[in-house]
């Protein structure tokens, strides 16, 4: 049996090999048939096909433009192709810079190939059909000037094989530098610009002819998204980074020699201001530009696109002010530079306002650089995601935690409460003292370190992370990235995201993606986008509720803040929680009514240190009077009211930290010793000790309570013990 099946398996592999190599002859006979047509019908097309006047490239001129305009359609922020700037000149007076950098990048075969590259267009086809669509690139310069200039931008199967037979007799009839040429004078450069020579002018003040290596590297850059790689708009590390690419493959293709490469990449290379007295909002001007680009394609923008966005003009140009005037205060009072503020609908996330710098056309700070969307690390701002993750978890605003002298490595002893020197950690506050006992609400609002610490451990790392994500937090690492110093912002975010996810808050825990566009129409006026909400709900109305009367508790801030700080609005329901980092290089406020939410950034576009102070001297005065005048403008709301707290909790849940043991005796535990952190409305652990935090948490509180030994006859309100080793973490 066993030798009659081994048999019939050497027939069958037999049978498959001599089928493979059929399917693999027909295969090739089929793509070489399909190759022999192709190329048969090329070369009939190419003899059929009257060749176009070169000319036509040069006078080529963009007939409609794309206007952007505010919420109610009326103000108009951008008309993006407004009076097209072109100046046409011969390529002797174009740089050589410029002329090897845009090959380097764009078509290095440029004057080897007569027109097309065969194996780009069949690398294209196999991907188009294997992916359903008509979506490969690698077009030579020559295609690209004639689907630039003769071709329409619908894509199909023919206007595809013209592309190639145009591109073919367009060799035929014209020099290679006279292609290259056309090339240089006709392509987009970003707005208004078009052509090589006005793009040089524009943004940086020169003639073609004298730009830099650094600088026709950026030019070169900009080719494939203008829009998206534009130095003045939302995406400049990225226009950074390709143009370092640029010169590596200039440099591997032998047009520069590395002293060159090196001093190229080295070089600080300044833009112009641009567009002064021709747009409103620039920064989320060019935030909408680069959106429109990536749903429509750069040629888009310039089939006369009418663009209604989210914007509050009003809100806007106010906020732009207030920004500007506390900016330049910050630089003599903080060494603040910068600073940048964003406002959104938290019903339905659309974006409001968004000042990307204390002044877009201020070269001395690079103010075209939009803040709003840079990575910066958000210090305490990241603590109400993890409180919120333990009030779902089962804890409540009154549980008691203890701000006390802690050891959190494992690796090192509990005793060991004054030493953070790798593998240890033992961190403070900004001002050194501990507070013994507090409340989840009066740790948040005072923003103290070590409560927040132990309710990360309580809640878990990656189960943080996670919860942050589903509010928007998306450039957050994974938890392997990340220890315990996650809740101070050891991670990075966008200003923009971390308003977007306080308005979860705000809304009663459904999160509304950000957005800036209401509608989109076409040059004859058919709408291609229209807004609509993309709605879910990340976190229960009720815990919602309970972060937003834990931040709004304005007496729970005593004695950080007194009554009357910036952070306070008599009268109005206003959530607000500051973050500052390491060495001051970021500040930041983030606060929120149920109908908006603002947020500000102060610092240093080159994450150079501010004055030692926190976000309540740095950023508060300026978002207090942003968000005061928003309130004039919005409805006048409150927040729905907080979960009441049942009596059946434990002790600790319900703020009472002098529990009584079997025998009687009072003295003070951690939580980890009388709830079990997967379940705290459960039973207690039956051996607390097993937890690998244990005995940290207790000895901490031991310490402190035995400075206090009367403690319990006459409980202090706030009982500090006072350190001074450096701080890790500020408020």
């Amino acid at each position: 049996m066993m030798a009659r099946m081994l048999v019939h398996t050497k027939k069958l592999h037999a049978w498959w090999r001599t089928s493979r190599r059929h399917i693999l002859i027909v295969s090739a006979f089929v793509i070489f048939g399909l190759a022999l047509t192709l190329a048969g019908g090329t070369l009939l097309a190419v003899a059929f096909t009257p060749t176009p006047s070169i000319s036509s490239f040069a006078d080529r001129q963009v007939d409609q433009s794309t206007k952007i305009y505010d919420r109610t359609g009326q103000i108009l922020l951008y008309d993006y192709n407004r009076d097209a700037k072109r100046n046409i000149v011969p390529l002797a007076d174009i740089s050589r810079n410029a002329i090897s950098a845009t090959l380097a990048i764009e078509d290095s075969d440029f004057y080897a190939h007569g027109g097309i590259r065969l194996t780009s267009i069949f690398r294209a086809i196999i991907f188009d059909i294997i992916g359903g669509s008509l979506s490969q690139g690698g077009s030579t310069i020559t295609q690209q000037v004639v689907k630039n200039t003769l071709l329409t931008n619908k894509k199909s199967i023919t206007r595809k094989v013209h592309e190639w037979v145009l591109a073919l007799k367009l060799e035929q009839s014209y020099s290679k530098d006279q292609i290259l040429e056309t090339y240089l004078n006709s392509i987009p450069y970003g707005g208004t610009l078009y052509g090589i020579e006005a793009a040089s002018e524009a943004y940086f003040g020169i003639p073609a002819k004298d730009l830099s290596t650094a600088q026709a590297a950026y030019l070169a850059a900009m080719i494939q998204a203008p829009t998206h790689y534009s130095p003045y708009g939302p995406n400049r590390a990225e226009v950074d980074s390709r143009k370092d690419l640029v010169l590596d493959r200039m440099r591997a293709l032998g047009f520069i020699d590395d002293a060159t490469h090196t001093a190229a990449r080295a070089e600080l290379v300044s833009f112009s201001p641009s567009g002064q007295n021709s747009i409103i909002a620039p920064h989320f001007v060019f935030y909408i530009l680069s959106q429109l680009e990536e749903m429509y394609g750069s040629d888009a923008l310039m089939t006369g696109l009418k663009v209604t966005t989210t914007l509050d003009a009003d809100l806007e140009i106010k906020a732009e002010s207030i920004v500007s005037r506390y900016a330049l205060e910050n630089v003599s009072k903080f060494k603040a530079s910068n600073a940048s503020l964003v406002a959104i609908d938290p019903a339905t996330g659309q974006i409001l306002a968004m000042v990307g710098s204390r002044s877009f056309f201020d070269t001395g700070i690079d103010g075209q650089y939009n803040a709003t969307l840079a990575l910066r690390q958000p210090g305490s701002t990241m603590k109400p995601f993890i409180y919120s993750l333990a009030l779902m978890r089962g804890y409540t605003r009154d549980t008691v935690i203890f701000d006390v002298p802690t050891q959190f490595s494992t690796a090192c002893s509990p005793t060991d409460v004054m030493n953070s020197t790798p593998p240890c950690y033992a961190p403070k506050d900004y001002d050194n003292n501990f507070r013994g006992p507090m409340t989840f609400e009066t740790a948040l609002a005072q923003s103290i370190n070590i409560p927040a610490i132990k309710v990360l451990y309580l809640v878990g790392i990656k189960n943080a992370i996670n919860l942050a994500k589903s509010f928007g937090l998306n450039t957050l690492g994974d938890a392997s990235q990340y220890g315990l110093t996650l809740v101070l912002g050891g991670g990075e975010v966008r200003l923009l995201d971390l308003v977007g996810a306080y308005s979860v808050f705000a809304n009663d825990g459904v999160r509304n993606t950000p957005t800036g566009i209401l509608e989109v129409k076409d040059g004859q006026g058919n709408a291609l986008v229209k807004f609509k909400t993309s709605a879910s709900q990340v976190l229960p109305a009720a815990i919602a509720r309970d972060l937003s009367a834990m931040l709004s508790d304005a007496p729970a801030r005593l004695p950080e803040y007194p009554l009357n700080s910036p952070l306070s609005f008599p009268g109005y329901d206003v959530a607000a929680k500051t973050g500052t980092t390491d060495d001051t290089r970021d500040a930041w406020v983030i606060g929120y009514t149920p109908s908006i939410a603002l947020g500000v950034w102060a610092g240093n576009n080159d994450n150079t240190p501010m004055v030692k102070s926190i976000a309540g001297y740095i950023a508060a005065p300026m978002w207090h009077e942003a968000l005061a005048y928003a309130l004039t403008k919005y409805p006048k709301t409150y927040f729905g009211e907080p979960n009441p707290i049942s009596a059946s909790v434990p002790p600790m849940l319900q703020g009472n930290w002098q529990i009584p043991d079997g025998a009687g005796n009072v003295a003070p535990h951690s939580l980890l010793y009388w709830t079990d952190k997967n379940n705290p409305q459960g039973s207690p652990p039956s051996n607390p000790a097993q937890d690998p935090q244990f005995s940290a948490w207790e000895y901490g509180i031991q310490v402190w309570y035995a400075s206090y030994p009367n403690l319990f006859i006459n409980p202090p309100i706030f009982v500090p013990l006072s350190y001074t080793t450096q701080t890790t973490s500020q408020q």
